[in-house]
C-alpha cells in the first residue's frame, strides 16, 4: 500500500499543481516510486499517453517530475469546456459525451466515481507514494454533494491534506480560516498542514500572521513558499496566459493568436525559451502587428474560434499578412482553420453545417464524432516550410483531434507518421503551400523537437538576413532542470520532517 499526501487549495490557481509537481520530484529523488493523481481535471490543455488515452497536462508534468510515463489512472476524469455551460467528458482517456454543468454535477460525476476508485486502487497497489491534487476549493458548498476530487478523495485515500493559500492575491488568512470553518469535522481532521504560497518579501514580517493562523485554527503552518519567477513548467489553464511574459527585444517575433477556445498552448513553450525568439499571445482587441511568423493554435471548438477570427477582423489581418509574405503555421484546430472549408454534418461543434475557412491552404475538413488520440513518432523528408529543406527521423508528438482534413488542390505533405500509440502505421500528415509559406499539421508538440524547432527559427532568421544559429537549446533537458529547481526551492521552504511524519515515512 502506498503512502499518500494531498494538496487542496482555498481557491483555484493557488499553486496546487505546482506543489504537487514539486513533491513528486522530491519523493522521486529519494528513490520512492512516486505517482501523481487528480481524480477530476478541467482543462483545455491535454496530452495523450503512450496507449492513446487523453489526460490533463498538469498530470503529465507531474509524471515527468516523478520520472515515470503518464498513465490514464493519474487522471481518470477530464472535463474539456466546449461552451459557457458545457464540457466534453473524457472518462479513462476516452470521450463519453458532452454534458451541461448541471447534468454533470447532478448525475454523471457520481457515475464517474467508480473509475476514480478503481484508478486510486491501481496506483495504491503499484506505487510507493501517491501525491494527490485537489481542484478549486473543498469548501464550495454548492458542489460538495457531488464532489469527486477534494475531500471525498481525501477520505477515500485516508490522505493527510495540505491546504494551500495564495498570499500574492491577498486575503490569504481569511481564505484559510474561512475554508477550515466550512469543512465538516471529519474533513477538517484530515487537514494536517497549511502552506502559504507565492510570498514576496521578508518572511519575519509575516510571522505574526502565521502565529495567528495556528492559534485560530489549531493547524500547523508547514511552510511559506516564495513567489518563483520563470518556473518553466507546463501550465494547463488558459488563465496562465494572462501572466505569460516574454522578452520583446529578440531577433525573431512570433505571434500566437489567442482564440477563446485555445487549447494546448504549451505547444509553443519551447519556442519561447529559445534565446533569439519572442513569443507573444495576441489577446482579444490587440493587433497582430508585423511578426516574423503567425501561429494558429489548437482549439476545443474550431468553428467557434474561426467565427471569432472573422468577427474580430483577425481573419482579414492574417490573410493580408500571408499575402505580404509573412509565414503562417497552424496546429490541429489551427490547421483546420487554414483550409477553404470546414464541414460539420453531425453538428459536433454547434448548429452550423459548414463554414468558410481562411483559404490559406487548399484543404477541406469534415468534423466527425470519433476522436483521434495517439502519441506518434514521425519522420520529415525534405520538409519545405519556409523554403528550406529539413529532414529528420524519430521525431515525436501527439494527436488529439475530431475530424479529417483532405487536399482540394496542389500542396506538399509534411510528415510521415511511423507509429501511433506504439503501433506501426504509415500515415501522411499535414500540408504546405507550394511556396513553402503556409503549413498546417495535426501533430501537437512538433516544436518540442530541438532540431526541427531550430530549423524553423533559422529559416525565419535567413529571411531577415540574420546569421544562422546552431542548436543551442535542448527542451527536455531544460524541463528536467526546471523540475529540480522547483523541488530545491520547495524542499528548502517546507517542513519536510513534519510531512515525512504525517505521511508515515518516519
Amino acid at each position: 500500500m502506498a503512502k499518500k499526501l494531498m494538496f487542496q487549495g482555498t481557491s483555484s490557481n493557488v499553486g496546487k499543481s505546482i506543489l504537487t509537481t514539486a513533491l513528486c520530484r522530491i519523493f522521486y529523488r529519494r528513490g520512492l516510486k512516486t505517482v501523481p493523481f487528480k481524480a477530476q481535471n478541467m482543462a483545455l490543455n491535454s496530452y495523450v499517453t503512450k496507449w492513446g488515452d487523453e489526460i490533463g497536462r498538469a498530470q503529465v508534468a507531474q509524471a515527468e517530475a516523478a520520472g515515470i510515463d503518464p498513465i490514464v489512472q493519474m487522471n481518470p476524469v477530464l472535463l474539456k469546456p466546449t461552451g459557457n455551460q458545457s464540457s466534453q467528458v473524457v472518462l479513462m482517456g476516452k470521450p463519453v459525451g458532452v454534458y451541461s454543468a448541471k447534468e454533470y454535477h447532478t448525475h454523471y460525476s457520481l457515475t464517474a466515481l467508480d473509475k476514480v476508485k478503481e484508478s486510486l486502487a491501481f496506483l495504491d497497489d503499484n506505487y510507493d507514494m501517491i501525491v494527490i491534487e485537489g481542484a478549486g476549493s473543498p469548501a464550495e458548498v454548492n458542489l460538495k454533494a457531488n464532489d469527486i476530487v477534494n475531500m471525498r478523495v481525501a477520505k477515500m485515500a485516508n490522505a493527510p491534506v495540505m491546504l494551500i493559500a495564495d498570499i500574492d492575491r491577498g486575503g490569504a488568512i481569511a481564505s484559510v480560516v474561512g475554508t477550515l470553518e466550512l469543512l465538516e469535522p471529519d474533513e477538517r481532521a484530515l487537514v494536517k498542514g497549511i502552506v502559504i504560497n507565492k510570498f514576496r518579501g521578508d518572511v519575519t514580517l509575516l510571522q505574526p500572521a502565521l502565529d495567528f493562523i495556528e492559534e485560530k485554527t489549531g493547524v500547523k503552518v508547514v511552510g511559506v513558499i516564495p513567489a518563483i519567477n520563470r518556473l518553466d513548467i507546463d501550465e494547463e489553464d488558459s488563465v496562465a496566459l494572462e501572466y505569460k511574459h516574454t522578452a520583446t527585444n529578440r531577433d525573431i517575433q512570433i505571434a500566437v493568436i489567442q482564440t477563446p477556445k485555445i487549447s494546448n498552448f504549451t505547444d509553443f513553450d519551447a519556442l519561447a525559451y529559445e534565446p533569439d525568439v519572442a513569443v507573444r499571445f495576441v489577446k482579444p482587441g490587440e493587433p497582430i502587428g508585423t511578426p516574423d511568423l503567425v501561429v494558429l493554435p489548437g482549439s476545443k471548438n474550431t468553428i467557434a474560434d474561426l467565427t471569432y477570427l472573422y468577427e474580430q477582423g483577425y481573419a482579414d489581418e492574417i490573410k493580408a499578412l500571408a499575402a505580404s509574405g509573412v509565414p503562417v503555421l497552424g496546429v490541429c484546430g489551427g490547421n483546420q482553420m487554414l483550409g477553404t472549408v470546414i464541414y460539420d454534418p453531425e453538428h459536433m461543434e454547434g448548429d452550423v453545417d459548414e463554414m468558410k475557412g481562411l483559404g490559406l491552404l487548399p484543404t477541406a475538413t469534415t468534423m466527425k464524432g470519433t476522436k483521434t488520440t495517439h502519441q506518434v513518432e514521425f519522420d520529415a523528408k525534405e520538409l519545405m516550410f519556409l523554403g528550406e529543406p529539413y529532414s529528420g527521423t524519430g521525431l515525436r508528438g501527439y494527436e488529439i483531434h475530431m475530424g479529417d482534413t483532405v487536399p482540394t488542390g496542389e500542396a506538399t505533405r509534411c510528415f510521415n507518421i511511423k507509429t501511433r500509440s506504439e503501433q506501426p502505421v504509415d500515415v501522411i500528415d499535414g500540408f504546405i503551400t507550394t511556396d513553402g509559406n503556409v503549413m498546417g499539421t495535426y501533430i501537437h508538440g512538433i516544436l518540442d523537437n530541438d532540431g526541427l524547432r531550430r530549423h524553423i527559427i533559422n529559416g525565419l532568421r535567413k529571411r531577415k538576413g540574420l546569421e544562422l544559429l546552431p542548436e543551442v537549446f535542448h527542451y527536455f533537458e531544460h524541463k528536467n532542470a526546471s523540475y529540480d529547481r522547483l523541488a530545491d526551492i520547495v524542499e528548502k521552504h517546507l517542513d519536510m520532517d513534519y510531512i515525512d511524519r504525517i505521511v508515515g515515512l518516519k
